[in-house]
């Protein structure tokens, strides 16, 4: 009875210690995404314009531009035409896209590369990583296909 006693009383005593508090010196780090922070939009002219010259490295026809204008203007469903516009210039021959051999042999330098040309900007760690992951892992993902992506992507209507 006496050693139950005395083990009752020391785990009373051990339980009843006061707690360490520890500090931490960390200083507050205001994180923000840079990448993709657009805040003009591309008029339609400007879109349809850049869009050819990122494709084709030259200006496009005022007669061209005057007609997919008008098509743009008069269509109500205004993401729908652009897709229609970028997928009648992916058609066109003498687009200036890497093949997808080219993509392929250097992946990172030709989402790099990608990303200056379409968005204005690097891409950030994560895009490299996942985008890198998708063309290796995707023997059908063409070179046009990512251009097309980019290229009907929210980021790439804005300035």
């Amino acid at each position: 009875m006496k050693k139950i006693f005395v083990i009752a009383i020391l785990a009373v005593a051990v339980s009843c210690s006061k707690e360490k508090t520890y500090v931490f010196d960390v200083k507050n780090v205001d994180v923000k995404q840079q990448s993709g922070v657009k805040g003009t939009a591309k008029s339609t002219t400007e879109f349809i314009s850049i869009a050819y010259a990122d494709l084709f490295g030259t200006t496009i026809s005022n007669d061209d531009l005057a007609k997919l204008f008008t098509a743009y203007s008069a269509f109500g469903d205004k993401k729908l035409i652009e897709d229609r516009i970028i997928r009648n210039f992916l058609d066109l021959p003498g687009t200036n896209i890497p093949t997808s051999q080219v993509m392929r042999n250097d992946i990172p330098t030709f989402i790099t590369n990608s990303y200056k040309k379409l968005f204005n900007r690097n891409p950030n760690e994560f895009e490299k990583y996942y985008l890198k992951n998708l063309v290796q892992n995707d023997t059908s993902i063409t070179s046009e296909m990512m251009y097309y992506s980019f290229m009907t992507s929210n980021e790439y209507r804005y300035y």
